[in-house]
């Protein structure tokens, strides 16, 4: 129940093209750090941080401290601890997508 919920209100306050927009930039940045040294599937990233994400943010996040700080947690969890890329100019770049597009 709350699920449908959350997916309701997700479509309300994101339309579709703006999800796509922000997935897509994303995708573009893992895409750019992709080596044979860090080996990585780019779409289960991007879907990994785009889902965790939509969970911890709300309306205004940006303005926030603890919405600020809440978003860069669930990043490191996915970037740092998940996927074991230490990289902060991917983390600082993945951020910044974020802001502009969630």
């Amino acid at each position: 129940m709350l699920a449908k919920e959350v997916l309701q209100a997700e479509k309300e306050l994101s339309p579709p093209d703006e999800q796509s927009k922000a997935k897509a930039a994303l995708t573009e940045l893992l895409a750019e750090v992709k080596n044979v040294t860090t080996p990585m599937v780019v779409e289960q990233i991007v879907t990994d941080i785009d889902e965790i994400v939509r969970l911890v943010r709300f309306p205004g996040w940006q303005s926030t401290k603890t919405g600020e700080r809440e978003v860069q947690r669930a990043l490191r969890k996915v970037i740092y601890v998940k996927y074991q890329i230490k990289d902060q100019d991917l983390f600082d770049k993945a951020y910044g997508y974020i802001r502009q597009y969630y």
